[in-house]
């Protein structure tokens, strides 16, 4: 990191720029210099790991690795811009951390790109050092390196991780840190009970204590708040001492801490009596800061005593601060959030017998089920759901059975699944499934719905095969257990016309979705959520049948559905519903409507959920399209360069939307001639089509048109001509010719055979085709007038100059009629040279 350091008391109070998530100072923090010293000259090395000495009391934790970590950060704060505290001791929260640090760079909020891509985004732009170089992130209570090694940014800036496991030491610089030195527990003890124990004292309590930072905290703590003499609390730790090696203790657990732990809890019962009852609760929840929202409302099932002291504000309030003077919690006032340390954790469950810790498990499951947190699908919520993301795992939530347990689970999946976090929302689905299956049988309503999410997740990360077998597993054993007409039955009926898509068989897929809708209207009305996704998908089949007329009508019926919906909850639904009109209309052939509607959709997209959200993108491809084929071209490759790098930079090259949006930009540059980079962007595309969906996908089918296109412009028709028909082989089968992807190939296997010199040949299947294409489309549909435009000039070449003369005349005036005799199909056309048809897949 650049630049001399600043120094004076001004520099030293100013707060960075960007300051997220750092714990508050600990106002006794005593002596470390060395150690702090080491840490500063250390990190410049970039990364630098602060772990225990192999020889320290290090255990489950309370040598000061945190704290050290804090007192960092507020003495050397004024030599960066951004500092930014991650909990790592949970792998999966991390990626949430860093999505949370994107709006603070500028960039798109998770909200917008999703958590997966909000965090990927952030780490580039700190690699980058943009727009920031000086920054800090501190990974704290790390676990294994391999769960956070791609999360940790290099060449620029610093990174700090605490950790207790010293595997660390092996691939960064590591800062080791002990326990007190005599000295400075002396100095922390003096300071902590503020002048009111002799230097003599502080050093018996300290030898007594093992300089452990956090016993002598705790210590200080109690002498503090009670007016207890030293001689007075080793007494009390001495008593308690014998008890804990007379139990014979395991090992991890050091005795010094343990006993002061034991000395403090016996206070507070004295001094306050419920608090413990308070504690004990905390000790259940994860060791990340615990939402006082989540402990103020008792629900039905607690205990009468925990009841009436969460129910009480007065008296909760007073249990937590009594928590934060024997340092048993620390507490964040401003953040309203109690934390407590995962040592003491540890102690407070071990001191309970197995009924109680289940008893009191079971309440903490309770109390965060109880929490509102609100809606999962809006971006507002978001937050709330991520505090309590981890306390999860640590309180075995995923063991509960109760119902409204797992409905709060099955809500931070939708969270999970609605932010973007896709990976996250796999692993717990799958720990929910393996649970709940043993505990509730495979066919358990609760297990059907966490598989109905699994599905989706599956669906988006694209694996559609893996999503369509568990779809149908989950369809047939949720129409026996629940019903035909039960909410997931039905959402299982919806996924399955999905899987349906993604295999190509586009007919089943409809008659699944005109099903769908039925039994929607039947039981919601034509105007429900549920209902107008329906309507949406019913839409998509029909597109993909080349039915556009239908198509359009039902997009525009599912968009002024929710248009009508005043909620942030329906933004991503509205938007496709608008984009996928636009995708209708296009398909039709009316460039200018598709146009002015693909730029109203864009718009919307860019205002409600950023220019990286993947349906902002998916609405951008297509109106790329939409500008080429209406013959803006400029801006249109703009826009194709700009969707295809972001799609592939956020999803990666295997991801759907990626593929069709390097489809898009291939399309565009061999329009505007630019024939060698199309034709390698084409033939990788088409080769990874093979691998997302199948060789005999119709979009993989389709696709080697487009790049058989290339091949006869590049001066290969012989080639070109192989693929096209191997194409068109192909999507006859699965489609029928009277299929808009199948005359597309048609229309340019004869341009083919053309230039091949089989004119003959080319005539005849020409006439053919533009029969079908009157048929399904009309005389004034673009395909159309691209067959016609083709056969005149391949009926006078064969010397048919009257038949080619009509049909001349006939283009010509469709042509008038549409575009105009200026647009760049038209021009190729009256040049008297073939025009090349291609294909852009729509969204599955």
């Amino acid at each position: 990191m650049a630049g001399p350091e600043k120094t004076g008391a001004t520099q030293d109070m100013r707060v960075p720029p960007v300051w997220g998530n750092v714990p508050q100072r600990n106002k006794n923090f005593t002596g470390r210099e060395e150690l702090l010293a080491a840490l500063r000259e250390g990190i410049a090395s970039q990364v630098t790991a602060v772990v225990p000495q192999p020889h320290a009391l290090h255990g489950l934790g309370g040598v000061g690795k945190t704290l050290t970590a804090v007192e960092y950060i507020y003495r050397y704060r004024h030599t960066y811009d951004v500092v930014w505290w991650i909990p790592s001791d949970q792998p999966f929260m991390v990626k949430t951390a860093l999505a949370d640090l994107a709006p603070h760079l500028g960039l798109p909020p998770a909200a917008v790109s999703g958590i997966e891509d909000a965090a990927r985004e952030v780490l580039d732009a700190l690699r980058r050092g943009e727009p920031y170089d000086k920054w800090l992130l501190v990974f704290d209570n790390a676990d294994q390196p391999e769960d956070l090694l791609d999360s940790i940014p290099r060449d620029s800036g610093h990174v700090l991780i605490t950790s207790r496991n010293h595997r660390w030491e092996s691939l960064f610089d590591a800062v080791p840190v002990d326990v007190f030195r005599r000295e400075e527990s002396v100095e922390f003890l003096t300071k902590r009970v503020r002048g009111a124990i002799s230097p003599e004292d502080a050093a018996r309590l300290a030898e007594q204590l093992g300089d452990l930072p956090l016993a002598l905290e705790q210590a200080g703590a109690l002498l503090f708040e009670r007016g207890m003499s030293a001689s007075e609390y080793l007494e009390q730790l001495a008593d308690r001492t014998s008890q804990l090696l007379s139990q014979g203790r395991p090992a991890e657990y050091p005795v010094p801490m343990t006993a002061a732990w034991s000395v403090s809890v016996a206070n507070l019962s004295e001094s306050l009596p419920e608090a413990v009852d308070l504690l004990r609760i905390c000790a259940f929840f994860g060791s990340e800061p615990i939402p006082r929202e989540a402990i103020g409302k008792a629900p039905p099932g607690l205990r009468p005593e925990v009841a009436g002291l969460i129910s009480d504000p007065i008296r909760l309030g007073r249990a937590v601060g009594e928590l934060g003077r024997y340092a048993l919690a620390r507490l964040d006032i401003p953040g309203r959030t109690i934390q407590v340390h995962r040592l003491v954790q540890k102690l407070v469950q071990d001191e309970l017998s197995p009924e109680e810790q289940e008893q009191i498990q079971h309440e903490v499951h309770l109390l965060l089920a109880a929490y509102n947190a609100g809606d999962p699908d809006d971006d507002t919520s978001w937050p709330k759901y991520g505090d309590l993301l981890g306390h999860l795992a640590p309180a075995k939530v995923s063991d509960c059975p109760t119902r409204e347990v797992r409905a709060f689970a099955i809500r931070m999946l939708r969270y999970l699944f609605s932010s973007g976090d896709y990976h996250s929302a796999q692993t717990l689905a799958d720990d929910f499934i393996e649970r709940w299956s043993a505990e509730s049988g495979s066919q358990h309503r609760d297990v059907i719905e966490v598989q109905l999410a699994q599905t989706n997740t599956l669906r988006e990360l694209g694996n559609y095969e893996e999503a369509s077998t568990l779809n149908a597993e989950i369809l047939t054993a949720s129409e026996k257990v629940l019903g035909s007409d039960h909410d997931v039955t039905l959402l299982a009926l919806r996924g399955s016309a999905a899987d349906l898509r993604a295999a190509g068989d586009f007919r089943a897929a409809l008659d699944r979705d005109r099903e769908a809708l039925r039994r929607y209207e039947d039981k919601y009305g034509p105007e429900d959520a549920g209902t107008l996704r329906a309507v949406n998908n019913l839409a998509i089949d029909y597109g993909l049948i080349s039915d556009y007329a239908q198509a359009r009508e039902l997009h525009h019926r599912s968009f002024m559905g929710w248009k009508q919906q005043e909620s942030r909850t329906v933004m991503a639904s509205m938007l496709n519903a608008l984009n996928g009109l636009a995708r209708a209309v296009r398909l039709a052939g009316d460039y200018s409507e598709a146009c002015d509607l693909g730029d109203d959709a864009y718009a919307i997209g860019l205002d409600a959920l950023g220019a990286e959200h993947n349906w902002t993108l998916r609405t951008g491809k297509d109106l790329s399209i939409a500008l080429r084929r209406y013959g803006e071209l400029e801006r249109a490759e703009e826009m194709a360069v700009q969707v295809q790098d972001r799609c592939t930079r956020l999803f990666g090259l295997d991801s759907p939307d990626t593929l069709a949006a390097a489809m898009c930009l291939s399309n565009l540059w061999r329009t505007v001639g630019r024939l060698d980079e199309a034709t390698g962007l084409v033939a990788d595309s088409a080769a990874r089509y093979t691998k997302v969906f199948s060789a005999d996908h119709p979009y993989s089918l389709a696709c080697l048109s487009n790049l058989a296109v290339l091949r006869r412009v590049q001066g290969n028709p012989q080639e070109a001509r192989k693929l096209n028909e191997r194409a068109l082989a192909g999507l006859d089968a699965k489609l029928g010719r009277d299929h808009h992807y199948s005359l597309t190939v048609a229309v340019n296997l004869a341009s083919d055979l053309a230039a091949l010199g089989e004119i003959d040949a080319a005539c005849r299947l020409g006439e053919g085709t533009l029969r079908r294409l009157h048929r399904l489309f009309g005389e004034d549909h673009p395909l159309t007038l691209t067959g016609a435009a083709n056969l005149s000039a391949d009926l006078t070449a064969a010397g048919q100059t009257e038949r080619g003369g009509e049909l001349i005349e006939q283009a010509r005036a469709g042509y008038q009629r549409t575009m105009g005799l200026n647009h760049p199909d038209a021009q190729v056309f009256l040049e008297g040279r073939h025009l090349d048809a291609d294909f852009d897949p729509p969204p599955i």
